[in-house]
């Protein structure tokens, strides 16, 4: 009898604690077959191309597993926690180092409450969440928007310009963030600040490679220190009520530093979003504006002054259902400003068109295709994501340089989530 009480009151002990918290494995499986042509063009119109076809991952959605559960604290306050790695499911590989998960997407521990949620580590950046939410294909596969793909590295835009690689740009690791309750009439909002978790010295003359080996080689002067890297402070307001959603959002993120000698780069971005549903279609819209910023500190090595080149971006999109699908379509340009370019020379530019379908299977399962067309002109390089880098090199026979000239791509695959 005695032993028939203590199992029923381990039974009432163990309901109680599992109704104070929950644990939830989620995921998405997304392949697709893709396609990229990239072509360069010389002067004399001389053309290269570049093709591949791959098997790819997060053409729709993109690829992940999770782990996500909360906790009753009481009295209105409830503990959290996230950890969801990305994967490359066409190929079996996760994002696994040293034998374990990296759980490379979203990492944070967080307190919620009537006061809002703050969250501890590494999550979505505020800027780029307008970026994605007011993309008809959510910045994912060929159709992702020019101002998503112009920000993913130098390689795919203009070097030393306001759209540029920025490790901050997705995710900020060692963030502290923010977030308003959600029972504010609609409105919402996000900030964030993410550690440098640099060592900086003072007084500065005993920052690495040293006062002294600067004196017996000035050159080193010129050798980034990177102290102030890192650093990121942004934030997000929105206002969401039945059909209509906006937010504007507002980032600094330091790229690039040299303590001793005085600069500071940093990447400023201010971008605005608005999506309306009228049910027969809903219609997205953004305008990003951004500056790289090189602050020069008053010293024997720098002179007066900031830079600014820039870059601007837009996006205009719509989705209309049809039956169980939904057809998907999207125009998004960039131009770069105030870059150091010939007299006779334009300003780089370029603009996508992109185009999709996504049939539902369920509400778990879809199958989706996408195509998109790049323009580029004056030097810029943005191919859809996932193609090959263009051909720059010289053309023999006296052809020229090849420019590049224009992308396309397309999509075709299945989503699968649990």
């Amino acid at each position: 009898m005695k032993k028939s009480l203590v199992a029923l009151a381990s039974l009432a002990v163990a309901g109680a604690a599992s109704a104070q918290s929950s644990v939830t494995v989620f995921g998405v499986l997304d392949a697709a077959i893709s396609g990229y042509k990239n072509q360069s063009e010389t002067p004399f119109g001389v053309s290269v191309t570049k093709t591949a076809t791959a098997l790819t991952s997060s053409g729709y959605n993109s690829s992940r597993l999770g782990f996500r559960g909360t906790e009753d604290l009481g009295g209105g306050l409830a503990a959290g926690f996230w950890l969801e790695t990305g994967m490359t499911n066409d190929n079996g590989n996760g994002a696994a180092t040293g034998g374990g998960l990296n759980f490379n997407r979203r990492s944070t521990v967080s307190l919620s409450g009537n006061f809002g949620e703050v969250r501890l580590g590494k999550d979505f950046s505020p800027t780029f969440w307008n970026d994605t939410v007011f993309d008809p294909f959510g910045a994912n596969g060929v159709g992702t928007n020019l101002i998503t793909t112009a920000s993913g590295g130098a390689a795919l835009g203009v070097p030393n310009s306001g759209f540029q690689s920025n490790p901050n740009y997705v995710r900020s690791v060692n963030s502290v963030g923010y977030f308003l309750p959600p029972n504010l009439g609609g409105f919402y909002g996000q900030f964030m600040y993410a550690f440098n978790e640099q060592v900086s010295y003072d007084p500065g003359g005993l920052t690495p490679p040293g006062a002294a080996a600067i004196v017996a080689n000035p050159a080193l002067a010129l050798t980034p220190n990177n102290a102030r890297t890192g650093r990121y402070f942004g934030g997000r307001v929105g206002y969401a009520n039945g059909p209509l959603d906006v937010a504007l959002a507002y980032a600094e993120s330091t790229i690039g530093s040299n303590y001793y000698v005085g600069t500071t780069t940093t990447l400023d971005t201010l971008n605005l979003g608005a999506s309306y549903d009228f049910g027969i279609a809903k219609l997205f819209s953004e305008y990003s504006n951004n500056k790289q910023k090189t602050a020069y500190a008053t010293n024997a090595f720098n002179p007066f002054g900031t830079t600014k080149p820039g870059a601007n971006g837009g996006v205009f999109g719509v989705t209309v259902p049809v039956g169980v699908g939904v057809i998907r379509a999207s125009y998004s340009a960039v131009k770069y400003n105030n870059l150091p370019v010939g007299f006779f020379a334009s300003q780089p530019k370029a603009d996508q068109f992109a185009i999709g379908y996504v049939y539902n299977l369920s509400k778990r399962t879809a199958l989706y295709t996408t195509f998109a067309y790049i323009n580029d002109k004056g030097g810029a390089a943005l191919g859809v994501t996932g193609s090959p880098t263009f051909y720059t090199g010289t053309i023999p026979g006296g052809a020229g340089n090849a420019v590049p000239n224009k992308s396309m791509g397309y999509d075709l695959g299945i989503r699968h989530a649990f």
